[in-house]
């Protein structure tokens, strides 16, 4: 199901997932462009979030035709671009471009404290694609009072009206997802999958009466539509050319086409195809043809991720939100990991599942390290680290999967520097001398067992539904949750090291326990504010992970809480039995899933998940005060610039990078805005 993966770096200043070319290409637009001196260094920070650089190894190694293959498929996510801020939240755009103008054109006192924090929330909005956290789905405060922001439009000519403008300092719509017990959480969010006068249970009687053709190949219903109510009745608006988005479609659909035809090998071309089909119709057994088709085409040197697809922005799980992902495969990386998939079946067996609960025949997957090359939507600016695709547990099933690690986003990620974190809130040096020297490793390992193994393994009981239906507004996080405990429990087994994939698989897999435990106890904490709940689902599992190990293994003493000199930490005093209860817990998500016990996950999602100690969450965040470096990341992407010759035909494309980021998100604002302010 879902299966972006954030990393949960150990605190090392991150905390951590056809048409043939023509004349026309001439007018692409172009962006002013520098090499900076130190390219994975931060570019800048502003409120809780800083800036990198990713760098785009083996680019010159490919084909010319490989070149305009990536070229158009990073054109074709970027004019889909307003899409996912649209998605996001219905005023988003509106405020976007209001500020932006504001932004160009003030010619006041910038100077002033005001001015700097219309400049930082101004930011902070690009960085979310919108007005609500990327990460923690709350609404950002402005640092200014509406009467500046008024004088600002005055000043500059520009509209920002009504409950567009209000919304920025009010007490509305102030969560864009809110997954809490006992509301409704579709009118309770913000986020615009629903109009406004759309209720949960208007969303599970519209869906009750779909039924698919084959009910053992269910339809992704509601993946590519918004549900409103006209005169009463409960429609959809489906996403496709002539209807919802359709000018942005529209767009990415003329440069998939070019895609097309440069495109590797039949396989790959008739997946596009495919997409382009879907694009045009927005039918959803193409859009399950197309995942068919794509997961088979594994050969090339080139992938794609485009569309409507995760739906973690849905509070009840339907919605797909629109992203894309550009990636040339990393050949030496992939060849040391293709090992994982060679051997899923090995690790199904020698699961601690029931018997009943694991696949018998274990087919199709594919695990590459790439290195991305373009990115636009829900991944960009804040990006996953590893992806597991398609979502449907038939496909998977039947055919397989495609598992992903963005090899130079994490190796940005892990050379942007130490704050210093990790002498902080390490219990001894005996894990900090673990974290330093096998920590990464153990973080790649996690990443590639969560994708490859975690995501492909188990299977429903027949009959189940789906777990959107099933689990509901905790599938999420659950699912998330499960392919952590897949990782977790083969991080520590010497299996890793028959396969070569280590040198001392203990150290490797108690490197890997101390850094899940010290953050999902302790060190995630720094991304909330005090008194508040745990509201993003990866969170949610790596506290509840955490927690139910905790207190199960008490009266073993697995993981003891020591106080010193003030301040807590955990130190886990005993691997194998932490190990044996990872498997335990994994045992029981896997059939919390598979027979859809949606008592079960709510007891153990608000038992263990949700709720945070105030008193460790007030020392944590007094331990964190000395440190400067945000604790959220994100990237600017590369530019891929064309040459053209004479004949107005590419000859060649460079790669370069943005002078800043507020350049980018400005030349982005101008070259791929293809949505009116309301849709």
């Amino acid at each position: 199901m879902k299966n972006i993966f954030f990393i949960a770096l150990t605190l090392c200043g991150l905390l951590f997932f056809s048409c043939k070319e023509n004349k026309e290409e001439k007018e692409v637009a172009q962006v002013e462009t520098v090499q900076p001196a130190n390219y994975d260094s931060a570019e800048e920070q502003f409120g809780d979030v800083r800036i990198l650089h990713y760098q785009i190894p083996g680019w010159d190694k490919l084909t010319l035709k490989e070149q305009k293959l990536v070229y158009y498929l990073g054109q074709a996510g970027l004019e889909g671009r307003d899409i996912m801020w649209d998605q996001n939240y219905r005023h988003n755009l509106a405020i976007r471009k209001a500020l932006e103008n504001v932004f160009q054109n003030y010619q006041g006192d910038k100077t002033s404290e005001d001015w700097k924090n219309f400049e930082i929330y101004l930011k902070r909005v690009w960085f979310s694609n919108g007005i609500h956290h990327h990460y923690s789905n709350d609404k950002l405060k402005p640092g200014f009072s509406s009467d500046y922001l008024k004088q600002l439009l005055m000043d500059t000519n520009t509209t920002l009206e009504g409950e567009a403008f209000e919304v920025i300092f009010n007490d509305k719509d102030m969560k864009k997802v809110n997954l809490s017990k006992g509301l409704d959480n579709v009118a309770n969010s913000a986020v615009n999958f629903y109009g406004p006068e759309i209720t949960n249970k208007d969303v599970e009687t519209f869906y009750s009466k779909k039924k698919s053709p084959d009910p053992t190949k269910p339809l992704s219903f509601g993946l590519n539509s918004k549900l409103v109510k006209e005169n009463g009745e409960v429609k959809e608006l489906i996403y496709k050319s002539g209807g919802l988005y359709g000018a942005a479609i529209d767009k990415i659909i003329g440069w998939l086409e070019k895609a097309q035809g440069v495109a590797e090998n039949e396989a790959q071309g008739n997946a596009i195809g495919l997409l382009i089909k879907y694009y045009k119709t927005g039918d959803l057994q193409t859009w399950d043809d197309y995942n068919v088709a794509w997961t088979g085409a594994t050969e090339g040197n080139i992938d794609y991720i485009n569309s409507f697809i995760e739906v973690y922005n849905d509070p009840l799980g339907y919605k797909g939100s629109y992203e894309t992902i550009v990636q040339i495969k990393d050949f030496d990386m992939s060849e040391k990991m293709a090992v994982l998939s060679e051997n899923a079946q090995w690790f199904e067996d020698n699961s601690p599942l029931m018997e009943e609960h694991k696949k018998k025949n274990v087919v199709g997957v594919s695990y590459k390290v790439v290195n991305v090359a373009a990115e636009a939507g829900d991944a960009s600016p804040s990006t996953p680290i590893g992806v597991n695709l398609p979502n449907a547990d038939w496909i998977r099933a039947a055919v397989g999967s495609k598992s992903v690690s963005l090899g130079n986003i994490i190796d940005a990620y892990n050379n942007s520097g130490s704050s210093g974190r990790l002498h902080e809130f390490v219990n001894d040096s005996t894990e900090l001398e673990l974290e330093e020297k096998y920590g990464q490793l153990a973080d790649k390992l996690h990443t590639a067992l969560h994708e490859v193994i975690g995501h492909a393994s188990g299977q429903m009981n027949p009959g189940v539904g789906e777990t959107k239906e099933t689990l509901k507004n905790y599938a999420s996080t659950l699912e998330e949750g499960r392919a952590d405990l897949v990782g977790l429990y083969y991080l520590y087994t010497p299996k890793l090291q028959e396969l070569g994939l280590v040198d001392d698989w203990k150290k490797v897999g108690m490197a890997a326990y101390d850094g899940y435990i010290r953050n999902g106890l302790m060190t995630q904490l720094i991304r909330l504010d005090l008194g508040d709940d745990i509201e993003e689902s990866h969170m949610r599992n790596r506290q509840w992970v955490s927690a139910w190990v905790f207190e199960k293994g008490k009266k073993d003493n697995v993981i003891e809480k020591i106080t010193r000199d003030g301040k807590t930490y955990f130190n886990i005093t005993d691997y194998e039995k932490l190990h044996e209860l990872f498997g335990q817990l994994l045992r029981e998500t896997q059939r919390i899933k598979s027979e859809g016990d949606y008592k079960a996950v709510e007891h153990l999602v608000e038992t263990y998940g949700v709720k945070v100690d105030p008193a460790l969450h007030k020392e944590v965040l007094e331990r964190n005060k000395q440190f400067t470096a945000a604790p959220y990341s994100g990237f600017v992407n590369p530019v891929l610039v064309p040459k053209m010759n004479d004949k107005g035909e590419i000859e060649s494309i460079g790669v370069e990078q943005p002078k800043s980021f507020e350049e980018q998100m400005l030349f982005y604002s101008k070259n791929y805005n293809n949505l009116p302010e309301v849709n």
